[in-house]
């Protein structure tokens, strides 16, 4: 039920592929603790939800309601909506894109982190069949008019604003507002055309290591580095030694994905292995391959040689 990019023969995946059949195809960005997704799959058995969550907790939570009340037709991802977007569903292959209370990021000066911004509204919008809906709902007036004016300036959407349906008022957040009695809106914005930008899936690579010859140092001096990418940064955090040799926690930022990884530097029989540990599955981008590089440039100047790369 919890899909990890990582171990997926493609991306992105055809819905038979995550699923195990085919069907209309729903994504859910923000399920907080999935009471609402389970509500939708069960009222429409036939459609494939996809929910996306940046909440390891939400996650968690949402994961075991879903088993809990037996409920099939959904598959969890732990990340950003934009990456599930470009790399998890096919191009216009999805009937409906579902934002229940976004975090509005109020103040002027973070309004640049909300996610209904133009920019995505384009992207969704080559992921939208035709005819496909994108339907926010939220308790941020203001939000809800900067999504408008958002999709508008698009010019590849129709805007309707009905009242909430109830089902979409079914989430830990409205349940706790409607007592509180504030007001709630909605908006259904129906793709008429489609972006013509492309918006291919994240490249992916088999690997990332190097082997290196030359001694083990004694000390690796990475901890707390900030190493920047194109497109996004890498962060040494910690460096852990043992007897096999070095695991250093590493956090990379690009483009619509954020990972933490381990990466290795230890004494194999071909000499030192220093890349990416197996451990968590990680997606081997060109960010986690910039990560490597990073490592491996720092043991060159503590005098080891490279022999063999693939970083």
């Amino acid at each position: 039920m919890l899909v990890r990019p990582a171990l997926l023969p493609e991306l992105p995946p055809s819905p038979k592929a995550l699923f195990g059949r085919e069907g209309p195809l729903v994504v859910e960005v923000g399920f907080g603790d999935g009471r609402f997704t389970a509500l939708y799959a069960k009222l429409h058995p036939d459609r494939l939800v996809l929910g996306v969550e940046v909440s390891a907790g939400s996650v968690v939570r949402a994961l075991r309601r879903l088993k809990r009340e037996g409920v099939g037709n959904v598959r969890l991802y732990h990340g950003e909506g934009a990456f599930a977007l470009r790399n998890l569903v096919p191009p216009r292959g999805v009937l409906e894109v579902i934002v229940n209370f976004p975090d509005p990021w109020p103040k002027k000066r973070h309004q640049e982190n909300r996610l209904l911004q133009r920019g995505f509204f384009r992207k969704v919008s080559t992921r939208l069949g035709e005819g496909g809906r994108l339907l926010l709902t939220t308790d941020h007036e203001d939000y809800f008019h900067f999504a408008l004016e958002e999709a508008l300036a698009t010019g590849l959407y129709r805007v309707e604003t009905p009242p909430p349906p109830p089902l979409h008022l079914a989430t830990k957040y409205a349940e706790k507002w409607k007592g509180e009695g504030r007001p709630f809106f909605h908006a259904v914005f129906t793709k008429t055309l489609g972006d013509e930008a492309p918006w291919p899936p994240t490249r992916r690579y088999p690997m990332a290591h190097a082997l290196l010859e030359g001694p083990l140092p004694e000390h690796l001096p990475l901890s707390k580095t900030v190493l920047p990418l194109e497109g996004g940064v890498a962060v040494f955090l910690k460096v852990l030694r043992d007897e096999e040799g070095f695991y250093v926690l590493a956090h990379v930022e690009e483009e619509d994905l954020t990972q933490d990884l381990l990466l290795e530097v230890r004494r194999s029989a071909h000499g030192v292995y220093a890349g990416v540990s197996h451990f968590g599955h990680p997606l081997i981008t060109e960010g986690v391959k910039g990560a490597v590089r990073g490592l491996v440039e720092r043991l060159k100047g503590l005098g080891l040689k490279v022999v063999q790369d693939h970083a």
